[in-house]
C-alpha cells in the first residue's frame, strides 16, 4: 500500500519523503521508480513509533522543504492471537506501531501546517477498526483508536484549514494478506460485493483524492 502512494502522488506531481523501517533494497526499489515521474522522491529510515525519531524526521524534511503539504501515515503491523493466547507485549507493540505513529507524526508535522494554514492529514485505518475481528482484538483495537483520534484531529484544526481524514481499507492483496489461508481467503472475497481483493491502487487513488483540492471540503470522515 505505501509503495502504491508513494507512486500514485509521484505519478501527479507531488514532490515525497517516505521512510522505512527495515528493507532498504525495497526501499530503492520504489525510490528509483518514483523519480521517473520527474519529482523530488527521498527515502528516510525511521521508525514511526518513536517520538524522537519523528522529531530528526521532520527536522531533516524541513531542511528539504519549506512546507509539509500532506502527511499519510501508514505504518502498520499484526501480531494476531486469540485474546486467551496474546501477551501483553504483543498487545504493546501493535499499539506503538499501529496507533501511537499517527499521535507522533500528526503532533511534530502540526506546527509546519499551522504556520501556513494549510494541509491533508491521511490516516489508514482498516475495516477490521470498524467492524472488529476475531484473533486481532490487538490490531482492531488500534486501527479503531485512529479513527478515535482523526476525528478529534479534524475537530482541533478545521479552522486553520488543516483536514483529517481516514482510509479504512477492506481486504487489499499485500505482503501481510498473502500469508492468509487460502480457504479464509477466498471466504472473506465472497462476501465483497466485487467479488475480488483490493489492490494497492485502489487505496492510493483514495488517497490521492483525499490529498487533493478535490476534497478541500471533506475532514473527520472514515472512507
Amino acid at each position: 500500500i505505501g509503495k502504491s502512494i508513494v507512486l500514485k502522488l509521484a505519478e501527479h506531481g507531488a514532490n515525497i519523503i517516505f521512510t522505512y523501517f527495515s528493507s532498504s533494497e525495497k526501499a530503492n526499489l520504489v525510490l528509483n521508480e518514483a523519480k521517473k515521474h520527474g519529482v523530488k522522491v527521498m527515502a528516510i529510515k525511521s521508525d514511526a513509533s518513536n517520538y524522537n525519531d519523528c522529531e530528526l524526521l521532520i527536522n531533516s524534511v524541513l531542511s528539504e522543504f519549506n512546507q509539509i503539504d500532506v502527511l499519510v501515515n501508514n505504518a502498520g503491523i499484526t501480531r494476531d492471537n486469540l485474546l486467551l493466547r496474546m501477551s501483553e507485549e504483543d498487545f504493546d507493540t501493535v499499539f506503538a506501531v499501529n496507533m501511537k505513529s499517527v499521535f507522533n507524526m500528526t503532533k511534530v508535522v502540526q506546527k509546519n501546517m499551522l504556520k501556513f494554514r494549510s494541509g491533508s492529514i491521511i490516516n489508514l485505518s482498516s475495516i477490521v477498526g470498524v467492524k472488529g475481528n476475531a484473533g486481532q482484538s490487538n490490531y482492531a483495537a488500534s486501527k479503531s483508536a485512529i479513527i478515535g483520534f482523526s476525528k478529534s484531529i479534524a475537530l482541533e484544526l478545521g479552522s486553520r484549514n488543516i483536514r483529517s481524514n481516514v482510509i479504512a481499507p477492506g481486504y487489499i492483496e499485500t505482503e501481510m494478506t498473502k500469508e492468509i489461508d487460502q480457504l479464509v481467503a477466498n471466504e472473506w472475497k465472497n462476501k465483497i460485493p466485487l467479488k475480488r481483493e483490493g489492490e494497492g491502487q485502489d487505496v492510493a487513488n483514495v488517497v490521492l483524492f483525499l490529498a487533493s483540492d478535490l476534497s478541500s471540503y471533506i475532514t473527520g470522515q472514515v472512507i
